[in-house]
């Protein structure tokens, strides 16, 4: 039975399609690349469908049972992050059509296909496998086809930008396989259930804790947490308009769902929050995030790197539900993982389409945007009124559960800093939105009309899932809240 099989084709697909499409000419290429990333969608909802439905899935590659071979292990918590990278993938693929044939020369086109699907072959990777190695070599392959991609943007300074997310992404990566192999010379495992039964019995050696230092920093450094997230304002501001959208709402999701699988599953949240006191480390850097690249955010004059700065400010709202060191905070943190998907998706597309037309996407060069490209304006204003948490939108559950779960430790300040913080985030959409409908396009503006529809529907249907599940929240939250009890299972709390 083929559905006997899907754990493994979630990767396989897209890594068998990726060098196909150096061989492709045209628009055969893109097309290849979109029916693999719907094939990838289509299977991580069976497999959601069934991890809900029957409990985990085990599935060992070859003759080698697990602990000894290599296990793809599917649970509610990583088939929910396929769901997000497959969701996100599927949309973003069609809409890359116009965006990457107005951005990346012609002949450079069947390579950006390839290393898309390397990426995304590498994300789905790394939240499938149960083996702490294969997260390594995962993260290796999405990671340096994301330097490819970001480097094939055409101003010069992707290049740079891109140089620079290599340097800090191997000094991360590197961090994390000395994590891995501390932990393999004290337990002779790579299996990450067989680790997390033989890692109880040394918890209390230098070397476990050393271990739990090196992949807290590499995994922090890869999710972008302050002030380890240099290296994303100018990958997202330069990349390509389909490789910020892609990359913003999935790789630093899927660097989350890693640390959260290593330090709640692996070592476990009893030895996290009571003995390493993660929550401590991790709450005050949450809030520092939140505040200060508010702050910063509000001050820039290109519209993508203000969403950059405000991706690394909702990186901190998803740590932060961690710190709190309860169900409803990590629901908080895993309902955030999809919302933040969706609404800073729409945003980075909409963006897309405003470049597509008028070729730039500075706040001055947006002015009168809003009665020439209306369709697309409307977008962004949804998907900017989701960022700052308006109820019936997506971000309003999200921090409704953040309040909750800081309100239940009696952190009523942090609660406050959450509304505090949204305000702020009105404060640098709004300079957008009175750029576009409340001042005039400047004489020498290029004239424009709305974008294409083949950009307009897949920014439009993102926009619309912001809108659905913000008004019916219930199966998200259904989901982040059985995938929080899991990753808290046996700790009380």
């Amino acid at each position: 039975m083929i559905s006997e099989h899907l754990p493994i084709l979630q990767v396989v697909i897209p890594l068998l399609a990726a060098p196909l499409c150096i061989f492709l000419r045209g628009r055969a290429a893109w097309g290849l690349a979109a029916l693999a990333s719907g094939s990838a969608l289509a299977i991580s909802l069976a497999l959601l469908g069934r991890v809900l439905s029957t409990g985990a899935i085990s599935y060992a590659l070859g003759d080698w049972a697990p602990p000894v071979g290599i296990e793809y292990r599917v649970d509610a918590v990583n088939a929910w992050v396929l769901v997000i990278v497959s969701t996100i993938g599927a949309v973003v693929g069609p809409y890359a059509l116009l965006s990457v044939e107005r951005e990346i020369e012609a002949r450079r086109i069947p390579l950006f296909y390839a290393a898309w699907l390397l990426c995304l072959s590498g994300l789905l990777g790394m939240a499938v496998t149960g083996d702490v190695f294969n997260v390594f070599v995962f993260l290796e392959i999405s990671s340096l086809s994301a330097y490819a991609l970001i480097a094939l943007g055409r101003d010069r300074r992707a290049l740079t930008s891109a140089f620079r997310y290599l340097v800090m992404g191997s000094v991360g990566a590197t961090f994390i396989v000395i994590g891995i192999g501390l932990l393999y010379s004290m337990t002779g495992s790579l299996n990450m259930a067989d680790l997390s039964e033989l890692l109880p019995g040394v918890w209390d050696t230098r070397t476990v804790r050393v271990a739990y230092g090196f992949l807290a920093v590499g995994f922090c450094l890869k999710l972008a947490l302050f002030p380890l997230h240099l290296w994303l304002p100018n990958a997202y501001t330069f990349a390509p308009s389909a490789v910020t959208a892609f990359m913003a709402s999935t790789a630093t999701k899927v660097a989350v769902y890693m640390l959260l699988r290593f330090f709640l599953t692996v070592f476990g949240a009893a030895f996290s929050f009571d003995v390493m006191r993660l929550d401590l480390v991790l709450l005050p850097l949450a809030l520092a995030a939140i505040v200060s690249m508010s702050l910063v955010a509000i001050f820039q004059e290109n519209v993508k790197r203000l969403l950059a700065y405000s991706s690394v400010a909702q990186i901190g709202y998803m740590i932060l539900g961690l710190s709190f060191a309860s169900a409803t905070g990590l629901t908080a943190t895993l309902l955030h993982l999809f919302n933040h998907a969706l609404m800073k998706g729409a945003l980075f597309m909409a963006l897309g389409c405003v470049m597509y037309r008028i070729g730039s996407v500075r706040i001055e060069a947006m002015a009168g945007l809003g009665r020439r490209m209306p369709i697309t304006m409307a977008a962004f204003v949804a998907g900017g009124l989701s960022l700052v948490g308006v109820p019936l939108t997506v971000g309003f559950v999200s921090k409704w559960y953040l309040i909750v779960g800081a309100l239940e430790r009696g952190w009523w300040p942090v609660a406050a800093l959450v509304l505090l913080t949204s305000a702020m985030a009105l404060v640098y959409v709004w300079r957008v939105v009175e750029a576009a409908y409340f001042r005039q396009a400047s004489a020498g503006a290029r004239r424009s009309g709305e974008a294409p529809w083949s950009l307009l529907a897949p920014t439009w249907a993102l926009v619309l899932l912001n809108l659905y599940f913000g008004i019916d929240a219930m199966r998200t939250a259904e989901v982040a809240r059985v995938a929080a009890e899991l990753l808290l299972a046996g700790t009380g709390r």
